[in-house]
């Protein structure tokens, strides 16, 4: 960056005003993408200018970064969001640490700590290095030069301000639009904002002063460099394979052991919990987390053991392969059991956000478990890293593809009619039916699966009305809000909810308000009341 400077310090200002125009006094919506976009845009534009490019392993991350970015305002739940941003961020940091080599593919885990690291105290201290490098570097003959180019600048602005100010009055008088637009425009500067300016100038050069950070730790860092991946493990072997075989064996043992006892299960299901005499939710839910965390415990130790544990021959090798394979195939099995206790509860109480997470991350927690047999059945444990990363980047891929909120409600409005077709189900009508409640509580994306489901008339009579009440209960809190939203904070999800609502706007006028403004109560067409406010528990 040293031959260009000015281009660096241009960039990341303009940068940094485009942080404060599209986050000043706005709502989160489309400007995170945008702003994400035109970073990533200006760091390759340096680079590239100073003939830094990168590798195709690196240009992998675009296509996840793209996604990662629209997500943030196409979806709205929550955890789709969080997710959204922080591997937008994530991605960004790759893109960052790895431009010129790629080599985030075979980073280690404690690549993931130490880079961010690095980074981070980049941002800190290098611009100031740079500036300090850079006014060095200066020719004596440049002060005069800037200043010569910086007069006549200063010339052209005294003559064309009074001339611009008469033509502008003669505009004004002539057209009222122009005229308001122009004192909006004189607005602006008024004394009083002074603090305003201030403070969002003060915003826009410490954005600006950390993406200089960032830009010139990508260039000092953009060579071909050797990861932990590629050096000596970070603490060498030292446990005796003897000791490894007894701990993975005693392990395996008590897992079997496990296993055995609850094969049952697998096949048994209603019949089982009829016979324990457990109920449906104590069944599912008894036992789901601790198996789903001695799952993560059991593979983490065996990557432990692996990196510590000295295998000096190929049978002992081989051995070892065994036992560890041996291991994630019983904690595969631990996994279908956990899946299906969660299976169950939800056959009897429906969806929650909560448990379609955990339904997702189940899924990806066995692909990884899979991955590690393979892994150590080739010996490239050393990938399990990126392995891990991959199953991570597909949660959190996973649920935006998924729309957690509108599968919710198409899979509990779809339980809903199959228990009301079942004549008795065993179970008390309080648990049976539609939690339209918890509907409201849903994020915008729930809301077009409310209204496809409201326009359905093969829906039952009874669930119609409750998922109307739920609507009538969205569009009272909506009609309240006050928020004006600008384009900066534009949101399909929201945008798509509004054109939803709109469309069944007449036929929820037929649903009644009342309460207080805290808790409303909806009162439907034949009289029935609803809460709008919901102390639903998952």
């Amino acid at each position: 960056m040293q031959t260009q400077p000015k281009k660096l310090w241009i960039t990341v200002l303009l940068l940094g005003w485009a942080f404060d125009f599209l986050f000043w006094s706005k709502g989160t919506g489309v400007n995170f993408a945008i702003f994400t976009a035109l970073c990533v845009i200006g760091t390759f534009y340096l680079l590239l200018a100073e003939g830094l490019r990168p590798r195709l392993t690196t240009l992998m991350l675009i296509p996840l970064f793209g996604f990662f970015a629209a997500v943030t305002f196409f979806r709205a739940e929550p955890m789709t969001t969080f997710l959204a941003v922080v591997f937008t961020l994530l991605t960004m940091i790759l893109l960052s640490t790895s431009y010129l080599d790629g080599s985030w593919i075979q980073y280690k885990l404690t690549d993931y700590v130490i880079k961010p690291i690095l980074l981070f105290t980049s941002m800190i201290w290098r611009p100031i290095s740079f500036g300090i490098e850079t006014a060095q570097n200066k020719t004596a003959d440049s002060t005069p030069t800037s200043k010569n180019n910086l007069l006549p600048i200063a010339r052209g602005l005294l003559i064309a301000l009074p001339i611009v100010a008469i033509f502008a009055s003669l505009l004004a008088s002539a057209d009222l639009i122009f005229s308001q637009r122009l004192g909006d425009f004189v607005e602006l500067f008024k004394l009083e904002r002074l603090p305003e300016y201030i403070a969002r100038l003060i915003l826009i050069l410490f954005v600006a002063y950390g993406l200089a950070g960032v830009v010139l730790h990508t260039a000092a860092e953009a060579r071909p460099e050797k990861t932990t991946a590629e050096d000596k493990p970070l603490i060498p072997a030292f446990l005796g394979f003897t000791e490894s075989v007894i701990v993975l064996g005693s392990v395996i043992a008590l897992f079997a052991l496990f296993v055995t006892i609850q094969f049952q299960y697998f096949f048994g299901g209603h019949a089982n919990i009829n016979i324990e005499g457990y109920t449906y939710s104590e069944y599912a839910v008894r036992g789901f987390n601790e198996l789903v965390t001695t799952a993560f415990l059991a593979l983490f130790m065996l990557l432990g053991l692996t990196s510590i544990t000295k295998r000096e021959t190929e049978t002992q090798r081989k051995i070892y392969s065994g036992l560890g394979v041996a291991l994630v195939a019983l904690l595969l099995v631990m996994l279908v059991s956990a899946y299906q206790r969660l299976g169950l509860y939800e056959a009897v109480y429906g969806f929650s956000r909560l448990r379609t997470y955990t339904h997702v991350v189940l899924y990806w927690i066995g692909l990884l478990l899979i991955a590690t047999i393979a892994l150590e059945i080739f010996r490239k444990e050393k990938y399990f890293t990126a392995a891990l990363l991959f199953a991570s980047f597909g949660f959190a891929i996973t649920l935006p593809i998924l729309n957690v909120d509108a599968f919710i409600v198409r899979q509990n409005i779809e339980h809903g009619i199959t228990l009301s077709q079942i004549p008795s189900s065993g179970i008390s009508r309080s648990d049976d039916a539609l939690d339209e409640q918890y509907f409201v509580q849903l994020s915008d994306d729930a809301v077009p699966a409310l209204v496809a489901a409201f326009k359905d008339r093969s829906v039952a009579e009874d669930l119609h009305r409750q998922v109307g009440a739920s609507l009538a209960c969205i569009q009272h809190e909506r009609n309240k809000s006050e928020e004006k939203n600008t384009w900066q904070s534009f949101h399909w999800a929201r945008f798509q909810a509004d054109l939803a609502l709109d469309s069944v706007s007449r036929a929820l006028d037929e649903y009644e308000v009342s309460g207080e403004d805290w808790s409303p109560v909806i009162i439907d067409p034949t009289g029935e009341e609803f809460q709008c406010l919901s102390y639903y528990m998952d």
